[in-house]
């Protein structure tokens, strides 16, 4: 609505109103259809206490969100762990461990930062892999350099004898016999991906090395590039999610090499701008839903710190961090256990105890209850979906990053795991309502709590302008251009009046909303 149109309603409400409203004389207000979540503190004093440390050290440093910093650490975690173990919740659910998660957040929120601090160790490995089997791979170049001219020779022996219509049998043979033995390529460990499409990812666990993570701290070049257009989507979110799930996942190429991945973990860890998710949302149709991709995430939406990080000294030691590198470099040395074909991983299953067990079927049947039509999650059933799960992978992770690959996973640390896995759930509750709503309606339902909070507060049913563009929870809220739109959906929904005395407005809200809807004196 136009600024003039506003200030045309505005006036009329001002001629038709009374010079004092009483309560009775109050419309009863209408629903806005729109409901705010707010943030939840993020649950790290249930992290085991090494990881909470260290988790806590990084925020002090960095002094990005909280729920960044932890987000950060637990990716590493999955990056480093992923390879070895699968979580075993019963008999027949027995799956990966790896994470997915998604931070939503604008640039400078210093996730690039916070990754630098957890995936130190993860580079360093890299680094010292590749030095130390880079003999191998000089030695795997040069003897498939030979293979490859010898079956080059065969190939042009061959067309030489069909072209002069002379057998070719022998060479055939001896054809078949070279392809059994070429030279497989050395796996060096390759863990940590920036800017790759789906189809490149898969290629390099199936042929290079079977477990890795997208780490990105810029994560448009996924959402926004062109293996995420709208011819491409389905095919490339079907991909991941079967990685996410650890399947099989078979490419058959016409002009190139078929590959088949199996046996192979991803982690993804992403930080996006809401307006590049949603730009992402549009284009994909729905699928990013529908799919169940979106549903595979942790998602987190913090609060930016940006404009209260001052200055200031940091530790030069950082030993919590330090002990928390080192631990994740054990980990990152146990050796990995390859299938028959050389180019999947064979897992140690985890197991929960029984006293965990028992907190993770909780946890599952509390989730469960509330995916009917009348309950809490109803809304956000396809995320609900999955919160159990990646709680059982959550607790394996603080099992082996604290006692190894042996042993059972402690009712503690699937008490912490749930707690995690819920308030990523309530993360996604806050995000998807919002996307769900017009940005308006949505602004208007914060403006509306907030104005009845702060008139309860103040023992008054009406407040000036001004106070209101100076303090209004949203930013935007507080140019007047941008006030007066949301302020009418309240009108409309006979929440607020206006009156203007001179250059004075007064925001007046329906005293049925005040004090419980309690009569106002």
């Amino acid at each position: 609505m136009a600024v003039s149109q506003l200030e045309a309603a505005t006036a009329a409400i001002d001629a038709s109103m009374p010079s004092a409203w009483t309560f009775d004389s109050w419309p009863d207000p209408l629903p806005l259809g729109g409901k705010v979540y707010h943030p939840e503190p993020y649950p790290v004093e249930s992290l085991p206490a090494e990881l909470r440390d260290a988790i806590l050290q990084v925020q002090d440093a960095s002094q990005a969100p909280l729920a960044i910093v932890a987000t950060c650490a637990l990716s590493a975690l999955s990056v480093a762990i992923q390879g070895l173990v699968r979580v075993e919740r019963d008999a027949l659910r027995v799956g990966p461990c790896s994470l997915f998660t998604i931070t939503f957040a604008d640039s400078g929120e210093r996730k690039t930062t916070v990754d630098s601090y957890f995936v130190a160790p993860i580079r360093e490995y890299e680094k010292a892999q590749a030095e130390v089997m880079k003999p191998e791979v000089d030695d795997w170049k040069a003897d498939h350099q030979s293979w490859s001219a010898r079956k080059e020779g065969l190939l042009a022996a061959i067309r030489q004898q069909a072209k002069g219509g002379k057998p070719t049998d022998d060479l055939e043979s001896q054809l078949r016999q070279l392809e059994q033995a070429e030279p497989q390529e050395p796996k060096v460990p390759r863990l940590v991906y920036g800017d790759i499409t789906p189809e490149q990812l898969a290629f390099s666990l199936a042929k290079k090395y079977p477990t890795g993570g997208i780490i990105s701290s810029e994560a448009g070049t996924v959402f926004g590039g062109h293996s995420m257009g709208t011819d491409s989507a389905m095919r490339n979110l079907a991909v991941l999610n079967v990685l996410w799930d650890g399947g099989d996942h078979i490419v058959d190429r016409r002009t190139s090499e078929s590959f088949a991945v199996r046996g192979a973990n991803l982690t993804m860890s992403l930080q996006v701008q809401k307006d590049v998710f949603i730009e992402f949302m549009r284009k994909a149709g729905g699928l990013a839903r529908g799919s169940g991709f979106l549903a595979r995430f942790l998602v987190a939406w913090p609060e930016s710190t940006q404009g209260t990080r001052l200055y200031r000294e940091p530790d030069p030691n950082m030993a919590k961090l330090a002990a928390f590198n080192r631990r994740l470099t054990q980990i990152l040395n146990m050796p990995l256990t390859f299938d028959d074909s050389g180019d999947g991983l064979q897992h140690v299953s985890v197991v929960l105890s029984p006293e965990a067990k028992d907190t993770w079927v909780e946890f599952y049947n509390l989730i469960e209850t509330q995916l009917n039509e009348e309950g809490e999650l109803a809304d956000v059933r396809d995320v609900a979906s999955k919160s159990a799960e990646n709680a059982a992978r959550i607790a394996a992770l603080f099992h082996v990053y604290q006692h190894g690959v042996t042993g059972q996973v402690s009712a503690d640390d699937m008490t912490a795991a749930c707690k995690v896995a819920l308030w990523h759930l309530s993360e996604s509750r806050r995000l998807l309502s919002e996307l769900q709503q017009s940005p308006e309606l949505h602004m208007a339902a914060q403006l509306d709590e907030w104005l009845i909070e702060r008139c309860n507060a103040q023992g008054v049913n009406q407040l000036n302008q001004t106070e209101v563009l100076q303090h209004a929870p949203v930013r935007k809220l507080r140019k007047k251009s941008e006030l007066l739109p949301v302020l009418q959906e309240l009108i409309d929904a006979e929440r607020v009046s206006t009156t203007t005395e001179g250059r004075r407005t007064t925001i007046i809200v329906n005293p049925k909303l005040l004090n419980g809807g309690a009569t106002w004196d």
